[in-house]
């Protein structure tokens, strides 16, 4: 079912047994889940089906730290959400990223990936994605490809799969509004977290439409799955009952924030191309593609943060888009790149893969390569080793809320994102390793680039993030490590749970997309068993 909150027939005061804020990959997911249950669900979507220029701009805030995306356009703010521009790159979090490791503060998740597993293999079909299978040696034979044998105690290949991407607003959209159990409200907006009086559990949410148009809604369990910052946004503005914020009594809702650095670290020249397709122009390729990683056992050996690299063309170093502050305009590119994925899917299935592959290798190779001649050498190819780096977890690293306010009359968000010097030295030991090994095998030869080299904390002016919103209500036992605990429960509010990468107590170097995910249905099995037996 679905209504716009603009309706005049909604009532005054909405009933559910659970309400989930945001319709994005957390929100839908839950959403489907909790409705194969059989539990009721009020889904709360702050805009429509279509972006609107209006309720994007709701999104704003400012950025005061190492230069970052403009916030406006981080997130999408219509059904679908984020997953409206998301490339489909999937992979899973490794087992170290869960671990508790000295070397890298502020670690540990008190789940494990064993626990994850089986919520994994249920979100490759929500992603449309094959077989949950990550080991190298199973791609290498499917796909005919031959993978560079690293030192197994130095490197590895970390496999990625490729959604489609699967829009969820569009391939759910028609499940959602016709689910007798979901009931779906666009244009209903958050603006507040009404709690009881001892602060323990929710008693209601304030939600209304940008023209002012105000309900409560009333439910057993309530889910924020609205965006890391916008969900931090709504737990430090309602403050009414608790002055710090909801579920902020350790101050730790808004710290540790990060995303995985995404940068070229250095220039490389390919002296054989015979085994490396599969490292690059994963964009066009088969569904699955490889990037350089580092071993656990070196990783434990020299006290290294995760760690991938990919190779890119020199025409792509360097890309200047997360300079551009135009929400829309990054919108239009997303649905160029489908429009085109469309084209080339609708080949496959009358050509084939292995055909199709082979033309698209052809005309990559055409348009990307710059080659140069060395007299006396091999022909070489320059490339770019861009790499995907791990952060650790640092409580200066944060978000809170800005002076300015939306249209509703909400503050903004201020985001101060902070990298460490620990950040910059474990890149630099992983590019040594990666480059001897490229060097042993014969591939080709990295050149480090000056900025890494230098010793300090500074970072190139291109230095990005991957858009990956993670921690800021990260995921801990303790009360005064975490803000949630392993069910994604927030500490001393009984009723409130998080979803999203929010609650990710390190980032690894996966895309978030499919542990999100996994991490929802995970949730809803918990809220079946909580409800169930009347303890949420």
């Amino acid at each position: 079912m679905h209504q716009t909150l603009k309706a005049e027939e909604v009532e005054k005061t909405i009933e559910s047994e659970i309400c989930i804020v945001g319709a994005g990959a957390a929100g839908i997911s839950l959403a489907l889940k909790l409705n194969e249950l059989g539990h009721s669900v009020l889904l709360l979507e702050s805009g429509g089906f279509e972006y609107d220029p209006a309720t994007q701009a709701l999104n704003d805030g400012q950025s005061v730290g190492q230069k970052y995306f403009p916030i406006e356009s981080c997130r999408l703010r219509f059904f679908g959400g984020t997953t409206m521009h998301w490339t489909g790159q999937c992979s899973t979090l490794d087992e170290i990223d869960f671990e508790e490791r000295e070397w890298v503060q502020n670690s540990g998740w008190p789940i494990t990936k064993a626990d994850l597993d089986p919520y994994y293999k249920e979100a490759h079909k929500l992603c449309d994605l094959q077989e949950y299978e990550y080991d190298a040696g199973y791609w290498e034979n499917k796909l005919d490809e031959k993978f560079l044998q690293f030192d197994k105690k130095l490197a590895r290949t970390k496999i990625f799969q490729k959604s489609a991407p699967t829009r969820f607003g569009t391939k759910y959209r028609e499940k959602v509004v016709t689910s007798e159990n979901i009931r779906l409200l666009t244009h209903a907006n958050l603006t507040q977290i009404n709690l009881v009086e001892y602060g323990n559990q929710v008693d209601s949410l304030t939600i209304s439409t940008i023209g002012g148009k105000t309900h409560e809604v009333r439910a057993r369990a309530f889910v924020l799955a609205c965006g890391a910052l916008q969900n931090v946004r709504h737990l430090l503005n309602s403050n009414k009952v608790m002055n710090t914020g909801v579920g902020n009594q350790n101050d730790l809702v808004c710290r540790y924030f990060m995303d995985q650095p995404h940068l070229d670290s250095a220039d490389m020249v390919l002296l054989s191309h015979v085994r490396m397709k599969f490292y690059f122009d994963y964009s066009l390729n088969a569904t699955a593609f490889g990037m350089f990683t580092t071993s656990e056992t070196v990783q434990r050996r020299l006290r290294l943060q995760n760690y991938s690299a990919r190779i890119i063309s020199k025409s792509e170093a360097g890309s200047p888009a997360f300079n551009n502050d135009d929400s829309k305009g990054f919108l239009e590119q997303w649905e160029k790149l489908d429009k085109r994925m469309e084209r080339i899917n609708k080949l496959r299935s009358v050509l084939g893969d292995k055909q199709v592959n082979r033309m698209l290798e052809k005309l990559v190779l055409q348009k990307k390569e710059v080659r140069f001649k060395e007299v006396g050498k091999l022909e070489t190819s320059r490339y770019v080793f861009n790499t995907r780096a791990e952060q650790a977890p640092n409580p200066n690293s944060r978000v809170d809320l800005a002076n300015t306010k939306d249209a509703m009359g909400i503050p903004h968000v201020r985001l101060s994102w902070q990298l460490s010097e620990s950040d910059k030295l474990s890149i630099l030991k992983s590019n040594v390793i990666m480059g001897s090994e490229l060097g042993r095998l014969g591939v080709g030869r990295l050149k480090i680039n000056d900025w890494l080299l230098k010793e300090n904390i500074e970072w190139p002016q291109l230095l990005s993030g991957g858009w990956h919103h993670l921690g800021v209500t990260r995921m801990h036992e303790n009360p005064k490590k975490g803000v949630v605990d392993k069910n994604c429960k927030v500490h001393n509010v009984n009723n409130l749970f998080i979803g999203g990468s929010a609650v990710f107590t390190t980032s690894g170097v996966a895309n978030p997309t499919l542990t999100i995910v996994a991490l929802a249905l995970r949730l809803a099995n918990h809220l079946d068993g909580g409800l169930s037996n009347r303890t949420v």
